[in-house]
């Protein structure tokens, strides 16, 4: 009596010159479905709230505010963790690993600032200056990879000089340093601003209405058509099986 392949019983195929007793699994390409679900943009909120955090922060750098509202600086900044934490949330969803990398990180920046400035923690200043010094260093290679998101590359890098600012000032305790920062910070505030109008605006006409200068992925990401976009979908994450 002769033993039936694995096909004659219902199994998987063997392909042609396939070893004996080795298990190969089916094609699952044509059973397989990948729902996505679309989501509004989170970008506009996360830009507009860096702006809005930039202009209280530089505002007290600048003067404009005496010392003594450092605690209300700081709880009007405080809400800026939790909006950037969740346009970060959302962009991950959106499969945008850059962009919910750099709004996760904003939001950190944001936390320990409110943090130190309501408690009035022991050289808080100075401990601020070198996590700033840090952030710095990240800005510096975010922008290695963000250059075709050039919404979020022009962020970054007017947000770098303000770091260095930021950092060197709490370390050294400068003035005019900290009158540099709050300013660069003004300047944050006005690209941020400019970048969150413009993406609102494209996403309600459904096309660019103000320049933002897109490139590469991310032009094709908005002017490519479907099949574009789904390209090597099963390679990505949440579709692979492991990160």
């Amino acid at each position: 009596m002769t033993a039936a392949s694995p096909a004659a019983d219902g199994g998987d195929d063997v392909p042609d010159g396939a070893p004996p007793g080795r298990r190969f699994e089916p094609d699952l390409r044509s059973m397989t479905r990948i729902n996505l679900r679309p989501i509004a943009s989170p970008m506009p909120l996360g830009f507009f709230t860096i702006a809005i955090a930039s202009v209280m922060t530089g505002s007290l750098q600048l003067g404009i505010f005496e010392e003594e509202a450092r605690a209300a600086v700081a709880f009007c900044v405080l809400p800026a963790f939790v909006l950037q934490l969740l346009v970060s949330f959302l962009a991950f969803g959106a499969r945008d690993v850059i962009a919910a990398t750099l709004m996760a990180v904003f939001a950190g920046s944001w936390l320990p600032y409110a943090l130190v400035m309501i408690s009035g923690a022991a050289d808080g200043l100075r401990v601020l200056g070198v996590f700033n010094l840090a952030l710095l260093c990240f800005g510096a290679l975010m922008t290695a990879v963000t250059r075709p998101k050039r919404a979020l590359w022009f962020v970054l890098v007017v947000s770098l000089p303000r770091w260095a600012a930021t950092g060197l000032a709490g370390v050294t305790g400068a003035a005019w340093l900290t009158r540099a920062s709050g300013a660069l910070g003004l300047v944050v505030a006005l690209v941020a601003m400019y970048t969150a109008f413009a993406l609102m605006l494209e996403d309600m006409r459904s096309e660019q209405v103000l320049p933002i200068g897109r490139s590469g992925p991310a032009h094709l990401a908005v002017e490519g058509d479907l099949s574009v976009q789904l390209r090597n979908l099963e390679r990505q994450a949440g579709v692979r099986r492991t990160l």
